[in-house]
């Protein structure tokens, strides 16, 4: 259920508008709740509640593990430290809408539900539009992401953008790639999951990343392409229908809001590990205000406005949850 907190001014108990504050709050919350239950925010990133102005996020480098002593032998000394980090600020965001006396006088009913989903839907809309444009940004190989007249950072902690050939070590080991040129197909599908597979951390240690999603935008090439990779459990490229691997291990999220960020480059796709997205604290949604409704009177034309506050922003931390195909300048992991 949205969490939308509503505060009522005198029109509660005015004889005019006091009698649709309830429906209308009520008729936001319900469509609030549907639009909730399908947004993509919580397919894309892991939500954080935010408690000040800007949140930190870090992570420490892992410990060399344990070693053979032998009998009786002595405990080694081991440790870590802090790794890359990355501080997220929280951004306000506002709306509002009115419904005009003479609507009320007219019972222009329509003015009663059309104009709160509107509302309800911008903002609903509005973070769905500013998660792909990040993503959107990050997939362009850019620093920031304008949107609207404000400008928000993609950087990862390391100070690389969230696709890059060069990653670095907190600890100096080999740089790392999760950028690669490769177009979708089956091929390309195995070698990209078997690459992050292969990502290691700052003591240069294999981690546990399983990819289990890929990301495109609402295209029908791109759309065609996967599911004519992962959408058979055959393979219709051989003459013994040999197995296809790929089938059923995928999560396919189609995102018509990418279209807007990535133009042309709609042969652009992700693959992402959930799990670790939420265990490694990459693709970060910070809320510290949820939606906040307040309803009052305009004394200078009697109008009922409701107005929308809310503060949330986004960002990436780590890089290791994700890896992008169909950059020309990305690495090639399947030979011509």
């Amino acid at each position: 259920m949205p969490n939308i907190t509503f505060t009522f001014g005198s029109s509660k108990a005015d004889l005019i508008f006091g009698k649709c504050q309830e429906p209308i709050a009520s008729y936001i919350t319900k469509r609030g709740e549907a639009y909730e239950s399908g947004s993509l925010i919580k397919r894309l990133f892991v939500t954080k509640k935010s408690t000040h102005f800007a949140e930190r996020y870090g992570s420490a480098t892992a410990m060399e593990g344990f070693k053979p002593v032998g009998e009786n032998g002595p405990h080694p000394s081991d440790g870590f430290e802090d790794s890359y980090s990355k501080t997220i600020n929280n951004e306000t965001w506002k709306s509002s809408f009115s419904i005009s006396r003479e609507a009320m006088d007219d019972a222009q009913v329509m003015n009663l539900t059309e104009k709160p989903d509107a509302f309800i839907s911008s903002y609903y809309r509005t973070r769905d539009r500013f998660g792909a444009a990040m993503y959107g940004a990050a997939m362009k190989l850019s620093d920031e992401c304008t949107f609207g007249t404000k400008k928000f950072d993609v950087l990862c902690a390391d100070g690389e953008k969230l696709f890059s050939k060069a990653h670095p070590s907190k600890l100096g080991k080999k740089a790392q790639s999760n950028l690669f040129k490769d177009a979708l197909s089956t091929a390309s599908i195995g070698a990209m999951e078997t690459a992050m597979q292969n990502f290691c951390g700052d003591q240069q240690e294999i981690l546990d990343i399983a990819p289990d999603t890929i990301l495109i935008p609402n295209d029908y090439k791109a759309k065609n392409k996967v599911f004519e990779a992962i959408g058979s459990d055959k393979d219709p490229a051989t003459s013994n229908n040999g197995y296809n691997y790929q089938f059923g291990r995928w999560n396919i999220i189609v995102c018509p809001y990418l279209n807007e960020w990535l133009g042309a480059d709609s042969g652009l796709w992700v693959m992402l590990d959930s799990k670790a997205n939420e265990r490694y604290k990459g693709a970060i949604w910070q809320e510290r205000k949820a939606l906040e409704v307040r309803s009052y009177i305009n004394n200078d034309n009697d109008a009922n406005v409701w107005n929308g506050y809310a503060r949330f922003s986004a960002g990436f931390s780590e890089w290791r949850f994700a890896a992008i195909g169909g950059v020309s300048s990305g690495n090639q992991l399947v030979s011509a």
